[in-house]
């Protein structure tokens, strides 16, 4: 017997296998929008937690279980999430979420690159995944588009990398005290606009009466081809990268470092364990591997980490991380990225004063996303931690912002069309643009407005 149907007809229904970390935020962030939303978990406690504050429906039990499979509803179910820390406990129930419901749509987090190197088998009739998610493969994306830009603060590329989106910490240059209608006057011949400013942790999508004040995080879209032209107009000027110290020889550490020796940067990797520093150095050719704690002072000056372009600390434990990174900018590191596990600690990694963090769970989330959207979403990623989002989707003939100019939209407030990509032509709009049916649009909204884009993105007929 089901214990769960749909809703109602226009009702998205999203199964997530997985009461971790990873399966807490993504709930939360669907229940947010209005989502019908099903967790499973064998433990009572994480379903506790669920059910206590989030308005979401729990199941105790494997998600790997056809049983319970059924029970959850998956014979009507739009997606299935299986996000356990186990890899085998994921794709079990994607080959049963199959074999009960074929149309279903499936994503697994998958880690083992012993299983993520067989991607298509994984996609087969079969099992048919249609996502094989791998956080740590967008971490070490992530980390490359960082150092890509050293003076921004977060990086996400659109439109195949024709669209930049940029987040920099306005610190001096000529456009602190800049108002909004006049931005386009400092970048004159280039395309720009600036989707929000975080100011005092408080994210603000900015009108024409805005300013841009020192300190701000401004996050601006633009073409890739004028990207470090912005970045010296907004006063980020910073040296390339050449030399990198990297603490944590795991799974994440060992495929950065492998990453950095394709790239041509002069490496070291600092592990601990004895044993795994031998296996480290069997896998790498250029990089110097050290046996060591990468929060032993007496180790880093050694090391000369007064030197280091940047140092990115990888290993398990988050409290480690920040402080071998706290612990290398004040030896003089010129930049250090982190490590976060913990979603709360996220906005105090900032408050310390280390800038850049990345997060395997919210790699993860961010994979998610697009497939969750209504809509053609083809990608979406969180800024802020979570609360804003950037999406670029494909406009549909008859949706509700194509036909019309701009300024005649109901397009929800805290929300903003920040480009249209036609073609090769790259629109930053204005009150008058017009969305034509198959322009890709790039859309920053905040998470309470998420629902509302959707709706707008959605073909007319799709929604009562």
């Amino acid at each position: 017997m089901k214990l769960f149907g749909r809703s109602s007809a226009s009702s998205l229904k999203v199964i997530v296998v997985g009461a971790g970390e990873v399966g807490f935020h993504i709930s939360q962030r669907l229940a947010m929008e209005h989502k019908q939303v099903v967790v499973i978990d064998k433990n009572p406690d994480a379903l506790r937690r669920i059910s206590e504050n989030l308005d979401v429906q729990t199941l105790l039990g494997s998600g790997s279980s056809p049983m319970i499979l059924d029970q959850a509803g998956i014979s009507d179910a739009d997606i299935l999430l299986a996000v356990t820390d186990s890899d085998e406990t994921n794709i079990i129930a994607c080959i049963f979420a199959n074999i009960l419901s074929p149309k279903t749509l499936k994503l697994a987090r998958i880690r083992n690159e012993e299983y993520t190197l067989y991607r298509e088998a994984l996609s087969n009739d079969t099992v048919n995944i249609g996502m094989v998610i791998n956080p740590e493969v967008e971490v070490v994306k992530t980390i490359d588009r960082l150092l890509s830009l050293p003076g921004a603060v977060e990086s996400s590329d659109f439109a195949n990398g024709k669209i930049k989106m940029v987040g920099v910490r306005v610190e001096q240059g000529e456009m602190i005290g800049t108002p909004m209608t006049h931005v386009r006057e400092k970048v004159s011949g280039m395309s720009l606009i600036i989707g929000a400013i975080v100011r005092e942790e408080r994210l603000i999508i900015p009108q024409g009466n805005d300013v841009i004040k020192k300190d701000d995080l401004v996050y601006f879209a633009c073409e890739r081809k004028d990207v470090e032209k912005m970045l010296h107009i907004f006063g980020c000027i910073s040296a390339p990268i050449k030399s990198i110290l990297i603490v944590g020889g795991g799974n994440i550490g060992l495929r950065l470092a492998s990453f950095f020796e394709r790239k041509g940067y002069h490496t070291k990797l600092v592990e601990r364990d004895p044993e795994r520093c031998v296996y480290l150095s069997e896998k790498l050719d250029t990089t110097l591997v050290l046996q060591g704690d990468g929060t032993d002072r007496d180790m880093l000056e050694e090391e000369n980490v007064r030197d280091m372009d940047v140092v990115v600390s990888l290993t398990g434990d988050e409290e480690t991380n920040i402080l071998s990174c706290l612990l290398a900018k004040s030896l003089g590191a010129r930049k250090a990225i982190t490590r976060v596990n913990k979603f709360a600690y996220l906005p105090l990694v900032r408050a310390i004063g280390i800038e850049h963090s990345v997060s395997t769970r919210l790699s993860a989330i961010n994979s998610i996303l697009q497939y969750v959207r209504r809509g053609k979403v083809i990608s979406s990623v969180s800024i802020k931690g979570e609360e804003a989002e950037a999406m670029e989707a494909i406009a549909q003939e008859n949706s509700e912002i194509v036909g019309k100019p701009l300024r005649l939209l109901d397009f929800p407030k805290g929300a903003l069309i920040l480009c249209v990509i036609r073609g090769d032509e790259v629109l930053i709009p204005t009150g008058d643009t017009v969305i034509n049916p198959q322009d890709r649009i790039v859309i920053l909204s905040t998470r309470q407005t998420v629902s509302k884009v959707e709706q707008a993105l959605m073909v007319k007929l799709e929604y009562y």
